[in-house]
């Protein structure tokens, strides 16, 4: 696993709009032209490997919240927990999600936690960094990339056509997110490649029928299945989540992502698989983790609210998260690299889970040791 220098395409900003990647240069350098990560194949075959083996041991997590119903210190309520029980037990679609690996090349992968519900740089990761190695030459040219993500969701969507019929599926999130928008306009073309019928639904758009419960779309039209690239913790908090049982509007992603999702499971997978070699030790206890240890929000999202006490210094986030409860996790450091300012930066792996198998790899790098949302993209290629 090395950091090299790229010379960048010398139009690639208007290259990557033209595939529909808009946000390349949000807080003025998010997609990192000028450099790359290569890996070679056994090192794929290790991120690969622990990427389903962790995606099974959090399907055994689930189904053992389940089977004990201790929800309360996870911080689930019983409304959400019927869902997560009624959404598991029918083994509802799952789509996609994305694990957050320290992996430095030769010692087995840890895991950060399973981005599990609503994981973005999916199209950075799928679509904008292929582009940019169909595009390389020199020392890279005809590297390969650990990336049939967007081959993998055609398959996931196309399953779907048995399901949904001449239906519609809609898709939504919050639209004045670029990002979230972005995402989901991209999972709405390949569900279009994949030959169903889709509409994209602005989420404050979606009404609630009183007469029989149902969710709508602006025209008054029945939502029967509904993508959401929009948190279930949020869902259910706000006021129409309490209809959400009796609507009979099937999600994707289903609702036991919300335990996934949840670091709190953390804490669990560490009481179901002790000491396994792509675990951190987890509990909800700050006592039981000796040594160096990381403050989680069980919901918190891109870095916030993350307290980090390593070597005797402190580094912590800001943000909203928190009142939810905490999960406490051994202190694994990102591997470093120089970047081509002579800076020292951190670098940590997506990798991207579709249906229920490994699809490929996103690359985030930050100049401290917590990965937030002003954090960069990296492409990678495999030689």
């Amino acid at each position: 696993m090395r950091r090299i220098a790229v010379t960048p395409r010398p139009n690639w900003q208007d290259e990557m709009a033209r595939i529909g990647f808009d946000y390349h240069s949000i807080d003025g350098n998010y997609w990192q032209e000028d450099a790359c990560y290569v890996f070679d194949e056994r090192q794929i075959d290790i991120i690969e490997d622990a990427t389903n083996e962790l995606h099974q041991m959090y399907l055994q997590a689930v189904a053992h919240v389940i089977k004990t119903g201790d929800y309360a210190p996870l911080g689930i309520g019983d409304t959400a927990a019927g869902l997560i029980e009624s959404s598991f037990r029918s083994q509802a679609v799952s789509l996609y999600g994305r694990f957050d690996l320290c992996f430095d090349g030769v010692n087995p992968p840890k895991l950060y936690e399973y981005n599990a519900d609503t994981p973005t740089s999916l199209f950075e990761a799928s679509v904008a960094q292929w582009y940019w190695l169909q595009a390389q030459h020199g020392s890279l040219a005809g590297a390969d990339q650990f990336n049939s993500i967007h081959e993998r969701l055609l398959v996931e969507f196309s399953a779907l056509k048995n399901t949904i019929n001449q239906d519609t599926l809609y898709l939504t999130a919050v639209s004045d997110s670029v990002e979230d928008f972005i995402t989901t306009r991209y999972l709405q073309d390949v569900a279009v490649q994949a030959g169903l019928r889709t509409d994209y639904i602005d989420i404050g758009t979606i009404g609630h029928r009183a007469s029989d419960g149902k969710f709508t779309d602006t025209q008054d039209n029945v939502i029967h299945h509904l993508f959401k690239l929009y948190p279930w913790e949020w869902l259910m908090n706000e006021a129409f989540g309490q209809y959400i049982a009796a609507a009979g509007t099937r999600f994707i992603e289903p609702a036991y992502k919300l335990l996934m999702s949840n670091k709190a499971l953390l804490a669990v997978l560490w009481q179901l698989f002790p000491n396994h070699p792509n675990l951190l030790p987890a509990s909800l206890n700050a006592a039981d983790i000796t040594g160096d240890v990381v403050k989680k929000p069980f919901f918190s999202r891109e870095g916030a609210n993350i307290s980090l006490n390593c070597d005797g210094q402190n580094l912590a986030t800001d943000g909203d998260y928190g009142s939810e409860g905490h999960i406490y996790q051994a202190f694994a450091p990102l591997p470093k690299f120089t970047n081509n300012q002579g800076q020292t930066v951190y670098t940590v792996l997506g990798s991207w889970i579709v249906g229920h198998g490994a699809a490929g790899l996103g690359i985030r790098e930050d100049n401290t040791l917590i990965t937030k949302d002003t954090s960069l993209f990296v492409p990678h290629a495999l030689l």
